[in-house]
């Protein structure tokens, strides 16, 4: 746990969802799969890597084409993401990422965020489903921002929001997209292996929250300005 010292000079930690609080990145997959295959687009072995970290506008596009309006790249991505909230429903206690709720819980103080290129009412399940959703401060999804990840645009929302400069925020993401983003905004960045497995530029890499060296890691930042 941070010392109270470490509060007093203002640190937070913010959580990306996907990946970081919950491991729904394989669902998503397998969810984006089977709509796509409505449509005949059959995205083959590149789905995971043309889907992590980005936003549903992005996605969409990606796979329909630009010509579609805006209007019918929502309908798309809000079509995609009931059919989500469907298949994980009942099943997201058992998908949160080992050691994040007692990690959290242990964090009590600290200034706390969720920064998500996700759609408004997938962040709302998955909080309200896991009841965590009081823990935290401030919610900012994807719709909130104009640039999504890898831009530095939600975190450095998330920052304001919680009334913290960048470089005192602890970004924990799983993508190489979200970790760009945080790296940008100027925050120090945890970054998880649940969806990739290679962050070089992360100041730190663990596999979950169950991770001893996030604890002495954390204790060290209480010696950073």
């Amino acid at each position: 746990m941070l010392s109270a010292q470490t509060s007093s000079e203002g640190l937070a930690l913010l959580f990306d969802l996907d990946g970081v609080i919950v491991d729904s990145n394989p669902v998503h997959v397998q969810v984006w799969r089977d709509y796509l295959s409505r449509y005949g687009v059959d995205p083959g072995d590149s789905l995971p890597l043309r889907m992590y970290g980005r936003r549903n506008d992005e996605i969409v596009r990606d796979f329909f084409g630009d010509q579609l309006s805006d209007e019918e790249v929502f309908s798309h991505g809000a079509a995609k993401e009931i059919l989500y909230r469907e298949a994980m429903r009942g099943q997201v206690a058992s998908r949160l990422v080992p050691g994040v709720v007692a990690f959290i819980d242990s964090q009590r103080g600290m200034a706390m965020a969720v920064a998500t290129n996700a759609e408004p009412a997938n962040a709302e399940f998955v909080l309200s489903e896991t009841g965590l959703r009081n823990r935290f401060s401030a919610v900012v999804d994807g719709q909130q921002v104009e640039r999504p990840k890898p831009a530095p645009d939600i975190y450095l929302r998330a920052a304001q929001l919680l009334g913290r400069p960048p470089r005192n925020c602890i970004v924990f993401e799983d993508s190489s997209a979200g970790v760009e983003a945080a790296i940008a905004a100027g925050a120090r960045v945890v970054a998880l292996t649940t969806t990739e497995t290679a962050f070089p530029a992360a100041d730190l890499c663990i596999e979950d929250f169950l991770s001893r060296e996030l604890r002495r890691w954390l204790n060290k930042q209480t010696e950073r300005p």
